[in-house]
């Protein structure tokens, strides 16, 4: 029988916003091109989501009590600082971070940030890191997919790393729009919208990102920032079922690397349960990443609060374990106050 214990604080960290206004203002050819729905285009997976996305304030906060959500994470979600120029996209993110930080100051005990940071100029990137902790105390930074086609293991991005690391804050690393090479080779030639679906939630978003982790291993990237913590959501992106299979085809005297891929993912990936709500991904989480880099998020409003809820209240596992993946390990990696 499931548990009826359910936790008294409820930490939630994939929650999301966006501003349609700063968004407009992203050149709409510049986004066409990374991917993004034109704006009228009924068939487009996010539009439906617009209104609640924009909201901060009574409706958010009536779903997450509903829900017996304690706090939500906010990241900026949609296109954004990433598609702009180097000498662009900084006074972006500042405007876009502000918005955020004026929207969360309305409501301290409940909402807490991660920084939207403009990537096309790497060191302008960093140093808007710094000034989100220190300035409107965000937890650290969500970074949605590649940036011109690459990822983060590109030597550009080494400060963005190494400030993040030196500030002790993590990175969430959310799926993007696949780069237009993959979009096409992968996901062309389907039916309706299919193409475009199974390119982002359907599939495409999650192997990206497993992907985007393998890469910051196999590169060295991780080894050269050993104190970088790392997020990834969806229950691991994949990663828990692959995990011995990986260790097994790339082993240690083939990758030249001081730790197993198994060994580096415990050690500096931390997963969340961002819009998986059932048994068997959670199982497969708990053996491999272990409870202790699991943390609780909904991924909201892509999936509904009450969902989140449920599963919590369904867990079979003892009180103090669900009290931990609800909201200790987020206490404890992002250093919130209660």
């Amino acid at each position: 029988m499931p548990s009826p214990f359910f936790p008294p604080r409820v930490v939630a960290l994939e929650e999301h916003v966006s501003f349609p206004d700063l968004q407009q203002r992203i050149p709409l050819a510049a986004r066409q091109q990374a991917g993004w729905p034109a704006d009228d285009n009924p068939d487009s997976p996010t539009a439906e989501y617009a209104k609640k996305l924009a909201e901060i304030g009574p409706e958010r906060l009536a779903l997450m009590d509903a829900a017996g959500i304690t706090v939500q994470v906010l990241s900026i979600s949609g296109p954004g600082a990433e598609l702009l120029l180097p000498d662009q996209g900084p006074a972006f993110a500042r405007e876009y971070n502000d918005r955020l930080a004026a929207g969360i100051d309305k409501y301290p005990e409940r909402f807490r940030g991660f920084a939207h940071l403009p990537l096309t100029n790497p060191q302008a990137a960093a140093d808007e890191l710094t000034r989100c902790v220190r300035e409107h105390q965000f937890v650290g930074a969500l970074l949605n997919g590649t940036t011109q086609g690459k990822f983060l293991d590109a030597p550009e991005f080494a400060p963005v790393l190494a400030q993040a690391e030196a500030l002790g804050v993590p990175l969430y690393l959310h799926p993007g729009i696949p780069p237009q090479p993959v979009r096409e080779a992968y996901y062309s030639h389907l039916p309706g919208s299919l193409g475009e679906r199974l390119s982002m939630a359907g599939f495409g978003w999650h192997a990206e990102t497993a992907i985007h982790i393998l890469r910051l291993i196999f590169s060295g990237t991780l080894e050269k920032f050993p104190r970088l913590k790392l997020i990834i959501g969806h229950m691991g992106e994949t990663l828990p079922v692959m995990m011995a299979r990986i260790d097994n085809t790339v082993p240690q005297e083939q990758s030249q690397l001081p730790r197993t891929v198994a060994q580096t993912l415990r050690d500096q990936v931390h997963i969340t349960t961002s819009g998986i709500f059932t048994r068997p991904p959670l199982m497969a989480a708990l053996a491999t990443f272990g409870l202790a880099n699991i943390l609780f998020s909904v991924d909201y409003p892509y999936a509904p609060d009450a969902a989140g809820q449920k599963f919590l209240a369904g867990l079979e596992l003892p009180p103090a374990d669900i009290v931990q993946l609800a909201c200790g390990n987020a206490d404890r990696l992002l250093g919130l106050a209660q």
